[in-house]
């Protein structure tokens, strides 16, 4: 309220400071609930308002004007006996001892004295700042008036307000303190005339609005004035139902509606009718019947030489026209006795009618016909602004491309209008400044000075609607609601529907419900608390936002809030479900608790048990099996004993059930040791012996040496030692110490020879096997020597083919060696090129950034001095200008 009434403040010099209530006056507007007094007093107002106007209501409709009237009334005694008038131009509440006053046009609008006082003074002197601004000749202007804020009715500059009146006018100052009457009402008799001069008076007591319809009993008849009954004053205009009979303009036929009021409507009844020169006939109605044909008349004058031109008339024709005293074209020159079948002849003098310009006169000689219609005479005009002379044609309008820019009415935007009088017509444009209301936007055109209040008026009412009140737009959170007697007819959500006790009808959401919920949970139990079902929402067309003092109020349960968590008490097991460790916990409570066991379940492999803490059982196969997936996970090797036995591992994890086969590779090489074989484990472990060593054979000659000689066996590959080895039968070259002789024998009589020379045969390295078993004779020392000659040369000749490559690969280093030393030359030379051209390119562009900077600089002191003198020069023209 105080936020509102500084704003109100800075926008109109009018509205005078807020002032605080008075400590009562609080009290009982910031507690609803605490005023049973005032809660009483405005429902005897309610029904004392009902009863007197129940007679008045049941006599004529509610579309009725009268009606109408009554519900204002209604509406004003309603918000003025619960506090809720408030002034439109500062849009605070009207209290007991504010001087008001009210319109009596037709909107009667109760406002504060002293605002309606400035209002209509502001609106005098912008009339006349508008006065001032558009001076006019006409000395008959009309008064200066000053309008309603509300209904915009026009009150003369000496019916400003100047004391402090009742509703009826006949109190002034009435009394404040008397808490029987109603506000800024004296108490007595309205007697103020009615509306539809009757003679009577107003019998209601003085009250704001207009004047209820006269309730007295009179003689009345009815529209037609055929039936006479008694009526009350202000509806005594009544119809009698019957035909109205009554005759109508024809004043042949009679009127067949029934009675009505006003005169009777046009006669439709049909029939042939003549055109008024009677050639033409047609069906038409009654109060249609003079009408007139297309035709012309044709009817031959008195003259007996022209026909009448005129169209269909009735009665006669007339005189002919070009009968009498005639004249030239002109006007100038009279002719006497001419015949009316003979022309008027041209006079020969100028036309000089006044053309349709106003100023100037046909030049054109007497001529028949009408004369120019366009002026062609070129005068000097100036345009309506003023500011271009021009020799134009007299018919044309002279109008400059110069816009206006005069502003206008508003003071806010300028005239732009081409080739402006200075008379600039009131602006265009829509105010759309916010009002005091702060919910709607001024639609008048822009104006001067301060926007008209806001003319809508809120309803509030109660969550029926029987009850209700008008105050002005934006003073609506401000009010409080109207209290209603009625029953609330809203259903309830609820459960308990039915067994609600009813209560009265109010303002906001129902209270909620005071029975028991019981309302079954999932869990087999009921809630035991009151009732929390859902409740109807309040009514938004009669909702108002909450002021500063509801904020207080503390919020209630969230309606249709579901029903809480079950809070019975029952035995829950851990989550391993373990013998002996439940414990006793809320039903809706569902977090697991897990004991201090062992979980101690098989694990899905079989073989072993889950060694983690109590946990959740996420999976259980059956009732007895009580392995889970949220159980450890076995991640050990297989270490069962396969069947059949094998060294091998079976490769698998941990796994319940038998291994599976072992296909493992087994390499086992033959008896001989000539080839492997490669067999799968289960393969060759489900085998016999006997069935190993046959499948071990590889079929072929033994490869094994016999141990006393250098031959294989002669056997097929077998198992064990060879059979027989002294007995070999292959055949041995024998050779005397110097390699001299030789000979074959049997391989058993070598071993035997060395056997009968002391020397074990199992001995005797494989090249001397079979050296020296015979004797030397004279020949062998001749060839031992000339041996020994042979070697020696070759042992020379290969001493020199050695040295000889490396003498080549000298000279061919030699080479290398020179190349390298004119690359390194040459190179040295392009490297000090490079650094010449280098130590140019910088010292080149040093030079040029040095010139560079130096002119640069000889520029910007040229230009800084050039800027100067051109300033020097403007300041000299400014000192003395041109004459």
């Amino acid at each position: 309220m105080t936020n509102m009434a500084g704003t109100a403040t800075t926008e109109f010099r009018w509205k005078s400071p807020p002032q605080p209530p008075p400590p009562q006056q609080t009290l009982s507007e910031s507690d609803s609930d605490s005023g049973s007094d005032s809660d009483n007093h405005q429902h005897r107002h309610n029904d004392l308002s009902n009863s007197i106007f129940k007679a008045y209501l049941d006599c004529h409709s509610s579309s009725s004007p009268s009606s109408i009237d009554l519900a204002k009334i209604q509406s004003f005694l309603a918000s003025s006996s619960s506090g809720a008038v408030s002034c439109l131009i500062c849009l605070e509440r009207i209290k007991r001892t504010d001087p008001t006053w009210s319109c009596t046009s037709s909107c009667f609008a109760v406002f504060h004295l002293f605002c309606i006082q400035s209002w209509a003074r502001q609106c005098l002197d912008l009339q006349a700042a508008r006065a001032v601004t558009r001076p006019s000749s006409n000395p008959t202007e009309p008064e200066a008036v000053w309008n309603c804020p509300k209904c915009r009715s026009s009150y003369q500059k000496t019916k400003i307000p100047r004391r402090y009146l009742c509703y009826c006018g006949k109190e002034e100052d009435p009394p404040d303190d008397n808490p029987w009457i109603l506000p800024h009402s004296c108490g007595e008799v309205c007697e103020r005339p009615l509306s539809n001069n009757c003679g009577h008076c107003c019998l209601l007591l003085c009250h704001p609005g207009p004047c209820a319809s006269c309730p007295k009993l009179v003689k009345a008849k009815c529209f037609c004035g055929g039936v006479e009954d008694v009526r009350r004053c202000g509806h005594k205009q009544f119809s009698c139902g019957d035909v109205c009979e009554r005759v109508l303009d024809c004043e042949i036929h009679n009127c067949r509606e029934i009675c009505h009021d006003g005169e009777c409507p046009p006669c439709r009844e049909r029939a042939v009718y003549k055109c008024s020169c009677g050639k033409v006939k047609e069906e038409k109605d009654c109060c249609e019947r003079v009408f007139r044909c297309e035709a012309s008349c044709e009817n031959m004058l008195n003259c007996g030489k022209h026909v009448c031109e005129r169209g269909c008339h009735s009665g006669e024709c007339g005189l002919c026209p070009y009968q009498g005293k005639r004249s030239c074209p002109c006007g100038k020159r009279f002719y006497q006795g001419l015949s009316c079948d003979v022309v008027a002849p041209l006079c020969g003098g100028t036309c000089d009618k006044v053309l349709g310009c106003g100023y100037h006169r046909c030049p054109e000689r007497c001529h028949r016909g009408p004369c120019l219609e366009t002026c062609r005479i070129v005068v000097t005009k100036s345009c309506r602004c003023g500011g271009t002379k021009k020799q134009v044609p007299c018919h044309q309008e002279l109008a400059c491309e110069r816009k206006c820019q005069g502003v206008r009415d508003c003071a806010r935007h300028a005239c732009r209008r081409r080739c402006c009088d200075g008379e600039c017509p009131p602006c265009s444009e829509i105010c759309g400044k916010k009002l005091r209301c702060r919910n709607h936007k001024c639609q008048s055109p822009c104006h001067q000075g301060p926007c008209a209040p806001c003319p809508i008026m809120v309803t509030i009412s109660c969550a029926c609607g029987e009850t209700h009140f008008e105050v002005p737009c934006g003073t609506e959170t401000n009010q409080k609601p109207p209290r209603c007697r009625k029953l609330c007819h809203v259903t309830p959500l609820c459960r308990h529907g039915q067994n609600q006790k009813p209560h009265k009808c109010h303002y906001g959401a129902c209270p909620p419900c005071r029975l028991l919920c019981d309302e079954e949970y999932p869990c087999g139990h009921k809630c035991k608390l009151r009732c929390h079902g859902p409740r109807p929402p309040p009514n938004r067309e009669f909702i108002l936002k909450p002021t500063k003092k509801m904020l207080n109020i503390q919020a209630e349960s969230t309606p249709g809030s579901p029903c809480p968590r079950c809070p019975e008490l029952v035995w829950r097991p851990c989550v391993g479900h373990h013998l002996a460790a439940e414990r006793m916990m809320v039903c809706s409570d569902r977090t697991q608790f897990a004991c201090n066991n062992l979980c101690g379940n098989p694990l899905p492999c079989g073989n072993h048990y889950c060694s983690f803490i109590c946990h959740a059982l996420d999976i259980r196969s059956s009732s007895l099996d009580k392995r889970s997936e949220s159980c450890e996970k076995c991640d050990l090797h297989c270490q069962k004993e396969r069947t059949p036995r094998c060294q091998h591992p079976c490769p698998r994890r941990c796994h319940p059930g038998d291994c599976p086969p072992c296909k493992t590779l087994v390499k086992r090489s033959c008896h001989c040791g000539a080839m492997v074989h490669a067999f799968e484990c289960i393969y060759y472990n489900t085998m016999s012996e006997k069935d190993q060593m046959k499948v071990r054979s590889c079929r072929g000659p033994c490869h094994r040496k016999l141990p006393n000689c250098t031959h294989l066996c002669p056997e097929i590959c077998h198992p064990g030692q060879c059979p027989l080895p002294e007995k070999c039968g292959k055949k041995v070259v024998v050779r005397c110490k110097c390699l001299t002789l030789k000979k074959e024998w049997v391989c058993q009589d070598v071993q035997a020879a060395h056997r009968a020379t002391g020397s074990d045969p199992k001995e005797v390295p494989k090249n001397q096997f079979g050296v020296g078993l015979l004797p030397c004779d004279s020949n062998c020392k001749s060839k031992l020597q000339m041996a020994e000659s042979v070697l020696k040369q070759r042992n020379v000749k290969e001493i020199e083919e050695k040295e000889e490559p490396s003498g080549k690969n000298a000279s061919k280093r030699r080479k290398r060696r020179e190349r390298g030393q004119d690359i390194q030359e040459t190179t040295r030379l392009q490297k000090l090129a490079v650094i010449t051209k280098r130590i140019l390119m910088v010292v080149m562009l040093m030079t040029m950034l040095a010139a560079v900077s130096y002119y640069g600089y000889k520029g910007l002191l040229w230009l800084s001095d050039w800027m100067n003198e051109v300033e020097e020069q403007r300041q000299k023209s400014r000192r003395y200008p041109r004459i």
